[in-house]
Parts: C-alpha cells; structure tokens; sequence
C-alpha cells in the first residue's frame, strides 16, 4: 500500500493517554510470553513441566517468571486440581481469551510471509487452509 501525497495519519476519535500497543506489550511482549498462551489456548498445554518442555530454550526460572505475570495482569488464572501432591493447571481468563485473535493474526502473518520458515514444503498458506474448520474469529 503506496501512501499518497497529502494522506492524513490515522488518527483515533479520543486521544490517548497512554499508547495500547506499548501497554499491551508491556506483558505479552515480554520474551516467551506469547508461547505460553498459545500453549495454553491453543495446544491445552497447561501444566508448568509440560509448558517447559514444549518450548524450547525456556528455562524454569523465566517460566516462573511470565506465569506469575500473565497471572498478575489478569490473562490466566490458576486452578488447583490436587493438592499433594500439588498439580496445578492454568487456565484463560476472558481477557486471555481476547488474545486469541492477536495470536490468530500472528498465525496468519507467519504463514504468509515466512513460509520458508513455517513450513517444510515452504508455501505460503492462509488461516482458513490452516484451520478449514475454525469458525470465523473477528479480529478485535
């Protein structure tokens, strides 16, 4: 998309008195944070060894780390299922559940744009050939 010459900025109708996109990656754009919820939300992996060991390179301290602020900023909540031995699953709240369709994008985005890191066959794909099953998501 070529901008024009004399083209406005798009601007929002109430200004801001912080920018969204820096407040929300203030959490989500912390390192691993993302990976956590797509695990959560996506794969239903919800325990913390689990979690650990689906994601590469995240080390146990940095897991404690992100559930505990994913936790604090209101995105999953844990639920205790056994209590000795403690077993604990995490689980999205509704706010968390509202980044399923920034993680859908994300998706999307990845597909088409780095097939050739995304896939072995190195074709670029969409959402829907993705997931042809998926009901529409809305992009919020």
């Amino acid at each position: 998309m070529k901008r024009e010459i004399g083209e406005k900025p798009l601007l929002p109708s109430v200004a801001f008195k912080n920018c969204p996109i820096r407040t929300s990656l203030g959490v989500l754009g912390r390192k691993w944070a993302l990976l956590v919820l797509r695990d959560i939300a996506f794969l239903r992996i919800d325990r913390f060894n689990q979690i650990l060991r689906s994601i590469p390179g995240l080390t146990p301290r940095v897991l404690v780390m992100r559930l505990r602020e994913l936790e604090e900023s209101g995105l999953i909540e844990p639920v205790i299922i056994q209590h000795k031995p403690r077993l604990v699953q995490r689980t999205l709240t509704e706010m968390g559940r509202d980044t399923i369709p920034t993680l859908m994008s994300l998706i999307s985005f990845g597909a088409k744009w780095y097939p050739e890191t995304v896939f072995e066959d190195k074709q670029p794909r969409t959402v829907e050939e993705l997931f042809p099953k998926l009901p529409a998501i809305k992009i919020k």
